[in-house]
C-alpha cells in the first residue's frame, strides 16, 4: 500500500469516526431534537438570555417541514460542491492542455533544428 493510499484510508476512517461517534456515544440524548442546526441552538440561547427579543427581519421562505428544509440544505451543498468540482477540474484540464501544448511545441522545435541531410 502506497503512502498516499494509507493517508487516504486514515482520513476516511477519521471522517467515518466523526460521523458515527456522536451517535454511538449518545451525545444528543438529553435534547428533544438531538442534532438540530446551529440556527435553532442560537435561537434557543437568545430567547433564554433575552425573552423579549424580536428578530430584525423574517425569512423570505419558510419551508413547510424540517425534512424539506434539510433537503434544500443538502441540495444547496450538492450544487456548491458541483460548482467547486467543475472549477477545479477545468483548471486542471487547462493546465494539462498547456503542458501538452508546450511538450508538442518543444518536440517540433527540436525536430526543426536538426539538419535533414545528416
Amino acid at each position: 500500500m502506497s503512502r498516499n493510499a494509507k493517508i487516504n484510508a486514515l482520513l476516511l476512517l477519521a471522517v467515518a469516526a466523526l460521523a458515527v461517534l456522536p451517535l454511538v456515544l449518545g451525545l444528543g440524548d438529553h435534547k428533544e431534537e438531538p442534532f438540530a442546526g446551529a440556527d435553532a441552538e442560537a435561537e434557543t440561547a437568545i430567547t433564554e438570555i433575552e425573552p423579549d427579543y424580536e428578530p430584525w427581519f423574517s425569512p423570505l421562505y419558510e419551508p413547510p417541514s424540517g425534512e424539506v428544509e434539510s433537503a434544500l440544505f443538502a441540495l444547496q451543498a450538492a450544487l456548491g460542491a458541483g460548482v467547486l468540482a467543475y472549477y477545479f477540474g477545468l483548471r486542471r484540464g487547462r493546465r494539462q492542455g498547456e503542458e501538452r501544448a508546450l511538450a508538442a511545441s518543444g518536440a517540433t522545435a527540436v525536430s526543426r533544428d536538426t539538419p535533414e541531410g545528416d
